[in-house]
């Protein structure tokens, strides 16, 4: 009896489905966070009979066949690209991103990293990093004798002194773009790396070529609206339930089988 695999490979997948809505309602405040959303795809078919064979009786062609699912499989875990809102912090060092694009930082490894987590911080050399102390690109060093800084929505970044009039330039944050963003792998931490199926990374100036800007003293929320993921996980609740049900049908016509005398 099939009923029985087709229906675990459905709790199996409503038991993902819920894993994923979890950890969106987990990072409901997390800077940000796009919300993530399970697909599936049906499993291959059992062809019985072919549509389109000729029926032996008459040599007529059937117009349907007799075609058997095996259940369900996950086929991706996706991201919902939207922009959140922005939320007013007053921090000199906190920047949202409106429109597209990343910031790239620089990994112990070597490698570049790509966030939309603007909460950069300061280290004890002046230089700007991220939360987890890694360096935004391209470095920028504030002296220690700024009085403060202002960041212009193109990323300019300007310091002002006690003793001058004029700020003084000290760099230009630059942002990253990919030709599918969803495509980005998820290392945590709000980070992401460029992988194959993402394209490279594009960098440009913020504002220009399709990339956002920048706007200083704010931050990004995340994007998940907890009550769609509310409903979602009441469908994903009631799914299971559904197919545990096929699954106690399909145990009790097996019982009953094995009872006939």
């Amino acid at each position: 009896m099939r009923a029985l695999k087709i229906a675990a490979t459905g709790m199996t997948a409503q038991q993902m489905r819920v894993e994923v809505i979890s950890n969106n309602l987990a990072n409901m405040n997390t800077t940000g966070y796009n919300a993530r959303r399970a697909e599936f795809a049906d499993l291959h078919y059992q062809q019985v009979t072919r549509a389109g064979s000729i029926n032996a009786a008459d040599g007529t062609v059937l117009p349907t066949g007799v075609q058997l699912g095996l259940g369900v499989r996950p086929s991706s875990v996706s991201v919902t690209l939207s922009q959140g809102s922005l939320s007013q912090t007053g921090g000199d060092l906190d920047l949202a991103i409106e429109g597209q694009g990343y910031l790239e930082v620089t990994l112990p490894s070597g490698l570049s990293g790509f966030t939309r987590d603007g909460a950069l911080k300061r280290t004890g050399d002046g230089l700007i990093v991220t939360s987890d102390g890694f360096p935004v690109a391209p470095d920028i060093t504030i002296p220690d004798d700024a009085r403060s800084i202002s960041i212009n929505a193109e990323g300019e970044v300007y310091a002002y002194f006690s003793d001058r009039v004029q700020p003084e330039l000290l760099g230009q944050f630059t942002l990253a773009g990919f030709s599918n963003e969803k495509g980005l792998e998820s290392m945590g931490s709000n980070l992401f790396l460029e992988t194959a199926a993402s394209g490279p990374a594009i960098n440009g100036t913020p504002g220009e070529d399709g990339l956002g800007t920048l706007r200083q003293g704010y931050l990004e929320d995340s994007s998940v609206d907890a009550v769609r993921e509310v409903t979602e996980l009441i469908e994903a609740q009631r799914g299971y339930e559904l197919n545990a049900k096929v699954i106690t049908a399909a145990d009790q016509m097996l019982s009953a089988t094995t009872q006939v005398r």
